[in-house]
Order: structure tokens, then sequence, then C-alpha cells
């Protein structure tokens, strides 16, 4: 059986509690180097250097991704934490174990 195209929805963190970024992408390991690297000098990651990535969840299709990207940016800042701290307590930063 042929495994679809994955799409990400991800959470990007400058610290524990810090600022917060919401984000899609078909390549979570890419576009983890992009912020990191700043590629985007003028970009609100790079600007508050926000490149932790501390939550992601995997779509098989582009629409339930951005629908749910679009959900969680609705959210305020307190169900965004706990969502996180659900699975990812301390904060760590799980584009580490990618590399």
């Amino acid at each position: 059986m042929h495994k679809g195209k994955q799409y990400y929805i991800y959470i990007l963190a400058n610290r524990r509690n810090g600022t917060l970024y919401i984000g899609v992408t078909n390549s979570l390991f890419n576009r983890g180097f992009q912020h990191r690297l700043k590629q985007d000098p003028g970009s609100f990651t790079a600007k508050y250097s926000v490149n932790k990535l501390v939550y992601f969840e995997e779509y098989q299709y582009i629409q339930d991704a951005i629908l749910r990207e679009k959900q969680l940016k609705k959210w305020n800042r307190q169900w965004k934490i706990r969502l996180i701290e659900k699975d990812n307590p301390v904060w760590r930063d799980l584009f580490i174990g990618m590399l």
C-alpha cells in the first residue's frame, strides 16, 4: 500500500510559555530548518527567535491540516499551552529528535 503525502500543523516557541507560532507544512524537517536558519529575516519567527518545535500533528490531506491550523490560531493562549503540555510537559524541542 502506498502511503500518501503527509502534512503537518506545528507549534513553535522561543521558550517554555514564551512566544508561540502556528504553521502548516508538508515537510516538518525542512520547515524546521528554515525557521532555525532564519531564512526570512523579516519574518515573525526570525524577529522573535521562535524556532523550538514543541507540538505537531500529522494529516493525510492538506485541507485537513489547514482547517486545524485555522482552528488552533483562533484558540486562546491557555488552550494552546494545555495542548502542548498534554504531550510535551517540559516543552522539549521535538526537532532535535528528527536529526
